[in-house]
């Protein structure tokens, strides 16, 4: 295997090298890609609507968000045929983050050549510069389906996206070279349920001793399949059998081919001795997940992902660089300040926030995509960009307009160094206030509730809510068991579990039988 790992780093060099190519030269690299994307643009009925005739033309092109094109694409997907490009559309995936209704983005080849290319360049940066890797076993997340065996969906559950794991986002080559390296258990895809979805796929993990690679989105996905191995590992035990050598059922607590009772901390670093890379989210409001996995795994590498949207892949992190560049010859960038002025990728400056817009090789042109960065530093005279939270993560149920980057200021000021999920949640009921939401802490909640109170009120529009009485105190629910009941909530109500984030501050109030739920835990734990 390791032969073959080396012979596929040679294959791919060159997009590596293409790579490094372009970051030495932003301008004319970004250029270059403008020039590309403005072709696909100028012969479509999209193009030709605006006016555009030459590249000059590309400030006549306007700044959209999703609701603005999404009429064009749901015509372009009904008609099947391309308004938006020259080129013609594969297939229609959807998204399915943490918020708001799904969007379905129109994939072209020329789209999924991107991540092919981006994923040739991180694999080849791992393979020169990362651990010596010596099997390649890799798992790449999957997100159940939640499909009966009939075929009919289950209530409530939007349609099953395109894409089920990290490898389709990949052309049809790159697929079939990683194929005997992925762990991939039987008929994953199609289960009945989440709890038989955990239950397959720790099977499946447990019986690759070798597993060198975890590409998942969030931490969050990890921690609880990690969760139900710890809370199952008797009845895994039992079914995995001799299929697991003894010294592997022995770390699952298992003696004399029975699993021990009382709670053993499995050691997960030696259940997975070859185990090098875990490629996660890391940033903003996954930094405590990847924390914890860091934590877990001492001497693993959790590399966070870069900047990766089902709209685009726009930065990937590159060892060398100590940071994450952007996919600037796949992808064209503009970036917007907080006084609405708009920046070329080569006029950045360090230090600096902008809202970042995109234009794509599958129909999306200057694009905002609702993210915010920062540039943290150069490298090879490009702007290495750090993701620093979305746009517009405000919450405000009475007029006191909380900000995502202010709540995680005032969370790390707390004592939460053992805490991985921490979510200030809005709530309507019974009256107006706002719940946060820990898997754990050592010291008292209502000790902390009231100092968190206190914290927040240094914020004027929230220390007016709760003077006037608009708002209630804050509360504060603790339980091991809440990351786990907020996953199955948000899957039941149609979002693709392996995708999840867990916000740091929701913007939108928790329903009332969630919140009842959580509750009852939290008081069974009294």
């Amino acid at each position: 295997m390791r032969l073959i790992i080396q012979l596929f780093g040679k294959l791919i060099a060159p997009f590596y090298h293409t790579f490094l190519k372009a970051l030495s030269t932003p301008e004319t690299s970004q250029q270059k890609v403008q020039k590309e994307i403005f072709h696909h643009l100028l012969y479509s009925e999209y193009g030709q609507s605006l006016g555009v005739k030459t590249i000059v033309d590309w400030h006549h092109i306007p700044i959209v968000e999703y609701h603005e094109i999404e009429n064009l694409i749901l015509q372009q997907k009904e008609k099947k045929n391309p308004l938006l490009t020259s080129e013609p559309i594969l297939f229609y995936e959807k998204t399915s983050g943490s918020r708001g209704a799904a969007k379905l983005i129109p994939y072209t080849k020329s789209l999924r050549s991107s991540f092919s290319k981006m994923f040739c360049v991180w694999a080849y940066d791992l393979i020169a510069h990362g651990s010596q890797f010596s099997t390649g076993k890799i798992y790449f997340c999957i997100s159940p389906q939640l499909v009966k065996e009939t075929g009919e969906q289950w209530r409530n559950l939007a349609p099953s996206p395109s894409l089920q794991d990290d490898s389709e986002y990949l052309d049809g080559w790159l697929r079939l070279f990683l194929s005997p390296f992925m762990v991939f258990p039987g008929r994953l895809k199609r289960v009945c349920d989440v709890e038989e979805f955990k239950n397959k796929l720790s099977l499946a993990l447990l019986l690759e001793e070798n597993l060198e690679i975890i590409s998942i989105w969030s931490p969050t996905f990890l921690k609880v399949i990690l969760d139900y191995i710890q809370a199952n590992r008797r009845q895994l035990c039992a079914t995995l059998g001799n299929r697991i050598s003894p010294q592997r059922r022995q770390m699952l607590g298992e003696t004399g081919g029975r699993c021990e009772e009382g709670e053993i901390e499995i050691p997960w670093n030696q259940l997975w001795s070859e185990l090098k890379l875990i490629s996660c989210w890391d940033s903003a409001n996954a930094a405590d997940g990847a924390g914890f996995l860091r934590c877990l795994f001492p001497n693993v590498l959790v590399q966070g992902k870069g900047l990766l949207a089902t709209e685009a892949p726009m930065t990937i992190p590159l060892i060398a660089a100590t940071g994450c560049v952007p996919i600037l010859n796949e992808v064209f960038f503009e970036f917007e300040d907080v006084e609405g002025k708009i920046y070329y990728l080569h006029q950045l400056e360090k230090g600096e926030v902008y809202e970042i817009i995109i234009s794509q090789k599958g129909g999306l042109y200057r694009y905002k995509i609702g993210d915010r960065i920062r540039v943290s530093h150069f490298y090879l005279n490009t702007p290495c960009l750090e993701f620093i939270g979305r746009t517009k993560e405000i919450s405000d149920l009475v007029g006191e307009k909380l900000h995502s980057d202010f709540v995680r200021q005032v969370l790390n000021t707390l004592q939460l160094e053992k805490t991985y999920f921490k979510t200030l949640v809005p709530a309507k009921k019974p009256t107006e206030h706002y719940t946060l939401l820990l898997d754990n802490i050592n010291c008292n909640p209502e000790e902390l509730a009231k100092q968190l109170d206190s914290l927040l009120q240094e914020s004027p529009q929230y220390r007016h809510a709760r003077l006037l009485g608009q708002l209630n105190p804050v509360r504060v629910l603790v339980s091991s068991q809440i990351p786990e009941i907020i996953t199955l909530y948000q899957t039941r109500n149609g979002k693709k579990w392996g995708d999840l984030k867990h916000e740091i501050l929701a913007t939108i109030p928790i329903e009332i039988d969630l919140l009842v739920e959580l509750e009852k835990v939290c008081e069974k734990k009294l």
